[in-house]
């Protein structure tokens, strides 16, 4: 299954959603997935979204390029930078802002290029305490086979560990090939699994996949792909979970009653704030 990225706007720049998809609303625990950039900010043009809410799901945040000062109303204060890796529980309720750092907002401008992925949680879960979990870039696990490079960024998978580990079980990789190649997945991932193509393009039975598309595989048993030289893809996925989550807005559950709760919440200001910011995002519509 080959899906194509749908654009919108959102913070001041063009973002690329890949997920929920149709055919297909999650792929493990993976349920959200938002393609940021590439794009260049500069002095008109920044990355500026104010404090919002989530429920029931945690964000991963990874970039290749740019920074992204992340705060939330646990006290957490973070400047996300290429290959970190930010980990924000939402649980019961909390709430975050995502900006260009003030010593970025110069006239030179930057690249900005990433990824922001929600990952449902379990429905025993879906009320624990929020936390913010990172890990900067050198911690991240990399390693290289064949003439391709991998880093794990989370969960389990080609054998290897990653410090994230998420609530339920998945992986993340972030994977590039200086020279064409072969990947090889049987026995080295379990669950399901989805494809994205961040540069260049992989074959699939003849077919060429390019940037901005994903392959989503129908089976738990897909047993590998060709790269072309310079490519660059992210593979993630795993166990499904045993709900299929609910969306509205930011919010994700297992029920329509847990969201509207959230709604109204978040409508009554009744949500944790974070320190000194008066910020607030109304609900969509309203």
């Amino acid at each position: 299954m080959v899906v194509e990225e749908r654009q919108r706007d959102i913070g001041g720049f063009l973002v690329g959603r890949l997920l929920p998809f149709r055919k297909k609303r999650q792929v493990g625990p993976f349920t959200f997935i938002d393609h940021m950039g590439p794009t260049t900010m500069n002095a008109d043009h920044f990355m500026n979204v104010d404090q919002h809410p989530h429920i029931g799901l945690s964000t991963l945040s990874y970039l290749f390029k740019g920074e992204v000062e992340h705060r939330d109303s646990l006290g957490s204060h973070k400047v996300i930078k290429p290959g970190d890796v930010a980990f924000m529980t939402a649980g019961k309720g909390i709430t975050h802002t995502e900006r260009t750092p003030e010593r970025l907002k110069t006239a030179d401008g930057f690249e900005m290029h990433g990824y922001q992925i929600w990952v449902a949680l379990p429905k025993e879960l879906e009320e624990m305490e929020p936390r913010f979990d990172f890990y900067p870039a050198e911690d991240v696990i990399s390693w290289e086979e064949d003439g391709v490079e991998l880093k794990l960024i989370a969960g389990n998978a080609f054998g290897r560990s990653a410090l994230l580990q998420g609530f339920s079980e998945m992986f993340l990789l972030d994977i590039y090939a200086k020279a064409e190649a072969t990947l090889e997945f049987k026995d080295k991932l379990s669950g399901e699994m989805a494809i994205v193509v961040v540069e260049g393009e992989v074959e699939e039975n003849g077919d060429k996949i390019g940037i901005g598309e994903m392959l989503i595989s129908k089976t738990d048993e897909a047993c590998g792909i060709c790269i072309q030289g310079g490519t660059r893809i992210m593979i993630f996925g795993g166990a499904p979970l045993d709900h299929e989550p609910l969306l509205m807005w930011n919010f994700v559950a297992s029920s329509k009653e847990k969201l509207e709760a959230a709604k109204a919440n978040w409508m009554a200001r009744k949500f944790p704030k974070i320190e000194g910011d008066d910020t607030y995002i109304p609900f969509p519509g309203i």
